[in-house]
């Protein structure tokens, strides 16, 4: 690893203006290189509701790199040979995998190409300031659907059946054959959306940000990020069993249309609560216990 000439801060107006330039001209050649890559992420993030906290993920990023700019302007600027390295072998992996058309891998390079375009130009000091924000963009990739299928089929069962001893509980009569549920006047299907496994994504990635927010302390960080997957379970779970009651009562058409859909935004806001007061909680448990910082 080399310093720069004059060694100067990562965000500096005393960087040589040529460096700057090259620089800028290194990351646009960058992002044309993935222009193959952006229609089709672009159109899965707009058009799959299991993937549509992906929009989100670059303008989360941003704002986490924007708050460490004061630690930038103090980080010193030395070139760095490992990202060269790391930035070939990802250029390498992407052109195998775009001739392969396995889109995971193409939309993993752009991260991975990133981080070594940023350890490379401005050295371990920026690198290791802004590794967060940066791997954090992998949330932005789409999880392929074998996964998801994989996954929900089960989630589906695990929610009905939960879902159908919470109904039984409160003396409605109802009857479940696989993802169904059969009442008295309505018919219920617990859908892949209703598993929780378009939830759990999105509550994984909160819970990861709420971590990375919270003071010192990698056991309730673990715990955070941990307690997302059954939160997003849990949710889906009030979510069916509040629609399939409300079925009971006032027929299946309440499981239809807008308030179907208004009802996941309710149980998602819900969640999000919950995980905030979590996130609260055990930051303030945090600075009560020094031993586990």
């Amino acid at each position: 690893m080399k310093t720069l000439h004059n060694p100067v801060s990562a965000m500096s107006s005393l960087s040589p203006f040529s460096y700057w330039v090259k620089a800028a001209v290194v990351f646009a050649l960058w992002a044309l290189v993935f222009l193959p890559v952006y229609p089709e992420l672009w159109h899965t993030w707009m058009n799959n509701a299991n993937n549509s906290h992906g929009v989100l993920v670059p303008v989360i990023s941003a704002v986490l790199i924007w708050s460490k700019r004061e630690q930038l302007v103090g980080a010193p600027i030395r070139v760095s040979n490992y990202g060269a390295l790391l930035l070939a072998a990802s250029l390498g992996i992407y052109l195998l995998v775009l001739a392969g058309h396995v889109a995971v891998a193409q939309r993993a390079m752009i991260v991975f190409t990133l981080m070594g375009l940023v350890l490379f130009n401005f050295g371990r000091d920026v690198f290791k300031i802004l590794a967060f924000p940066l791997a954090y963009l992998l949330f932005m990739i789409p999880v392929p659907i074998s996964i998801y299928n994989l996954i929900a089929f089960p989630l589906q069962l695990f929610v009905t059946d939960v879902s159908r001893v919470i109904i039984q509980t409160v003396q409605i009569p109802v009857f479940q054959e696989g993802n169904m549920l059969y009442f008295a006047q309505a018919q219920l299907e617990v859908a892949e959306a209703c598993s929780g496994i378009r939830s759990m994504t999105a509550f994984v990635m909160l819970g990861v940000l709420f971590a990375y927010l919270m003071d010192k302390g990698w056991l309730r960080r673990g715990i955070l990020v941990l307690s997302a997957i059954p939160l997003a379970v849990a949710v889906n779970i009030l979510r069916v069993a509040g629609t399939g009651i409300l079925a009971h009562f006032y027929g299946e058409q309440v499981a239809r249309g807008f308030l179907h859909e208004f009802s996941g935004l309710i149980v998602f806001a819900f969640g999000f609560i919950l995980m905030l007061a979590g996130y609260l909680l055990l930051n303030q448990w945090g600075r009560k216990d020094p031993s586990d910082r």
